[in-house]
């Protein structure tokens, strides 16, 4: 018991990689658990942690020992939850990194429905332009990615899909003319948004059973959606926009337009990814909360929302 109850410790700290975090995390003394920690390093013989008064990095045997160490703390949860009959009772601290624009624009109202039903949950949040995601990114309970998921050993499960359009404002399209086709697209300004390790993004558009991928021509090449639109907006060029609210205002106040109505783009796969099928209630029930609201279509604004499994 004492050495798991040291993993688990251990594990804690290597997430956050900040001993306070960590300690208020699990609810005990900053100075208990530098202890604990500092005991179970001599009981191996090796340093997991680098400690400076500025950061908390993890040594080449911490983190090999974090990757054991992990799943072993995982399971034993699990266990103890179901040993307790707590499967239905999500408790503790939920982690979630997510796109920052989806996030924002998508998922913080689920958020705060989940906290109202289960208040024992505590969340951790971290957000990240899709393109810095991976330098950003600490380890977490789930992390929300959309698009064509690289393989990989972790577990992703569909939680919907999103569909897209285009638009771009009455200003521009009166300077350039509207396009009919997408292969008129070519002819002008596109407002691309660059996605993880600076891939260039194709535009999949469709039309019933037509469909048609293209490679926009574009003068800006921008990893922030939020930037897409207020370019899209201010009169730079087509982009392909999402169902948010900010949107759907533009549209409302005329700074937008769809562009090639009968067509969208799209479907945009969305998953949870966690790194193991054990999981705990708040894991669970989370991401079961999240696929029953994007099935009903409650995280998008019904206008002109398509999200569904």
């Amino acid at each position: 018991m004492k050495r798991l109850q040291g993993m688990e410790l251990f594990v804690e700290v290597a997430k956050t990689c900040n001993f306070g975090r960590a300690a208020d995390n699990l609810g005990i003394p900053r100075s208990t658990l530098s202890r604990q920690v500092a005991e179970l390093e001599r009981s191996l013989g090796l340093q997991l942690l680098s400690r400076t008064t500025r950061k908390v990095e993890l040594t080449e045997a911490g983190k090999l020992y974090f990757e054991r160490c992990q799943r072993i703390v995982a399971e034993a949860q699990v266990a103890h939850e179901e040993l307790q009959n707590l499967v239905q009772t999500p408790s503790g601290p939920l982690r979630v990194n997510m796109p920052a624009d989806f996030g924002t624009d998508f998922l913080a109202e689920a958020f705060l429905e989940f906290a109202e039903h289960y208040p024992e949950v505590t969340f951790y949040l971290d957000l990240a332009s899709p393109e810095h995601a991976g330098r950003v990114f600490q380890t977490c309970d789930i992390s929300i990615e959309i698009g064509a998921l690289p393989d990989s050993t972790q577990i992703a499960r569909m939680l919907g899909r999103l569909s897209a359009h285009l638009y771009a404002s009455p200003e521009y399209l009166a300077r350039h003319g509207v396009p009919k086709h997408p292969s008129d697209l070519q002819h002008h300004e596109c407002i691309e948004f660059r996605a993880d390790n600076g891939r260039v993004t194709r535009w999949p558009l469709s039309r019933g059973d037509e469909y048609i991928e293209i490679t926009p021509g574009k003068r800006f090449s921008v990893n922030s959606m939020a930037m897409v639109r207020s370019l899209a907006s201010l009169g730079a060029g087509i982009a392909i926009l999402g169902p948010a609210r900010s949107v759907l205002q533009d549209v409302a106040e005329q700074r937008l337009q769809r562009v090639l109505p009968e067509w969208s783009a799209g479907p945009f796969p969305v998953h949870a990814v966690t790194d193991t099928r054990l999981l705990p209630a708040k894991t669970r029930i989370f991401i079961e909360f999240l696929i029953e609201r994007l099935r009903d279509g409650r995280l998008v604004y019904q206008e002109t929302a398509d999200l569904s499994l």
